[in-house]
C-alpha cells in the first residue's frame, strides 16, 4: 500500500508538471488568440475596435489579473473539464473537438497497438526458440531495418507506393467523404477501408521493437534452471516455450509498454497528419498550422496525462504478472 502511494504521488507530482508548463508555454508566444482571429478578420473587411475585446472575452484571454491568478483560474477551469474555445473551429470548445476527434485515434491506436505487440512478441518467442537459425537472421535484420525507419517516412512511402502508384488503398481522409458518418454498414466499411494504410505503417514500424525485446527476453529466460528443469521432465515444446519461458520473458515487455506506447501515440499523431486521418494528431496539425493554441494545449495535455496514466497502469500490471515484486512490496 505504501508503494502505491508513493507512485500515486509521483504520477500526480508529474501531471501537475505537465499542467503547468502548458499554462506557461503559450503565454510566453508573442499574441493571443483573440489577437490571432481579429487578425483574420480584418484581412476580410474592416472590424470594429471592439470585436478584438468582445474576442478576448469570448476566449478568455485576460490581460489584467496578475500571472498568479490567471494560473489558479486556469487550475479551475480543468477541474471543471473547460478547455477553452477553439479558434479554429470556433465556436466549438476544445472539449468538443478533442472528443470528435479522439474517437478516431483510439480506434486505430487500439487495433494498431494489440496487433503489432501479439505479433512481436509471437515472433520474438519462435525466434528465440530457433536462435542461430536462417530465419532468426533473416528477420532480425529485416525488422531491425525497418524499426530504423521513422512513422512520417514510413507512411510517406506506403501512401506513395501502395496509394498513390498501385491505387490499393486510399491514401487520405477516414472514411468516403460523401457518405454521411453513421453506422451504417456502407460508412463502416469504409472507415475500416480508410485505415488500412495508417494503421498498417503504425504496425510495421512497431512489431520490430516488441519483437527484438521478446526475442532478447526469452533467450535470456531459456537459459534459467525452472525452464532447464520442466524440459528434463519431458513436458511439450508448447507448454515450456508459453507456459514457462514465455510468461516470463513478457515482463520486460509489459514494464516497457507504457514507455513505447507514448512514443506510439507521438509517431501516430504524424501518420495522422501524413493521412489527413481525421484523429487528434491531424486536428494539432490543424492548430498549430493556425496558431489555435488553446487547441493545441488542450490534445499535448491529453496526451501527457494519458502517458501518465498508463504508466501507472503498467506498474500495477507488472505488479500482478510477477509475483516476486508482490513479495518485495509487501515485505
Amino acid at each position: 500500500m505504501r508503494h502505491l502511494i508513493r507512485r500515486l504521488s509521483i504520477y500526480v507530482l508529474a501531471i501537475w508538471a505537465a499542467v503547468t508548463l502548458n499554462f506557461f508555454l503559450p503565454r510566453l508566444a508573442p499574441g493571443n488568440p483573440a489577437e490571432a482571429v481579429f487578425t483574420r478578420l480584418s484581412q476580410q473587411g474592416p472590424v470594429s475596435p471592439n470585436t478584438l475585446h468582445a474576442l478576448e472575452i469570448e476566449f478568455g484571454v485576460n490581460t489584467t489579473d496578475p500571472l498568479w491568478v490567471q494560473y489558479l483560474k486556469y487550475l479551475n477551469n480543468l477541474l471543471h473539464g473547460n478547455l477553452g474555445v477553439s479558434t479554429f473551429y470556433f465556436p466549438n470548445s476544445v472539449s468538443a473537438v478533442i472528443a470528435q476527434n479522439i474517437r478516431w485515434t483510439l480506434v486505430l491506436l487500439s487495433v494498431s497497438v494489440l496487433l503489432s505487440f501479439t505479433l512481436g512478441s509471437l515472433i520474438g518467442v519462435f525466434m528465440a526458440w530457433k536462435r542461430g537459425s536462417a530465419l532468426d537472421s533473416i528477420l532480425s535484420s529485416l525488422m531491425t531495418f525497418f524499426y530504423s525507419i521513422l512513422f512520417p517516412w514510413l507512411a510517406l512511402l506506403a501512401a506513395y507506393f501502395l496509394g498513390y502508384v498501385l491505387g490499393w488503398f486510399p491514401f487520405a481522409d477516414g472514411y468516403n467523404t460523401r457518405l454521411t458518418p453513421g453506422w451504417s454498414p456502407d460508412f463502416i466499411l469504409s472507415a475500416a477501408y480508410h485505415a488500412i494504410l495508417p494503421a498498417l505503417t503504425i504496425i510495421v514500424s512497431t512489431v520490430a521493437g516488441w519483437m527484438l525485446t521478446m526475442r532478447n527476453s526469452m533467450i535470456t529466460t531459456l537459459s534459467e534452471d525452472y525452464v532447464l528443469m520442466a524440459r528434463a521432465k519431458g513436458l511439450s515444446t508448447a507448454r515450456v516455450m508459453f507456459a514457462y519461458a514465455a510468461r516470463n520473458a513478457i515482463l520486460p515487455s509489459v514494464t516497457g509498454f507504457a514507455i513505447a506506447l507514448s512514443a506510439v501515440v507521438g509517431g501516430q499523431l504524424l501518420v495522422e497528419t501524413v493521412f489527413s486521418y481525421p484523429g487528434i494528431g491531424f486536428a494539432l496539425f490543424q492548430a498549430i498550422q493556425s496558431q489555435d493554441y488553446a487547441l493545441a494545449d488542450g490534445i499535448l495535455l491529453l496526451v501527457i496525462i494519458a502517458t501518465v496514466v498508463l504508466n501507472f497502469i503498467a506498474d500495477l500490471l507488472y505488479a500482478v504478472l510477477d509475483p516476486r515484486v508482490r513479495q518485495e512490496r509487501s515485505a
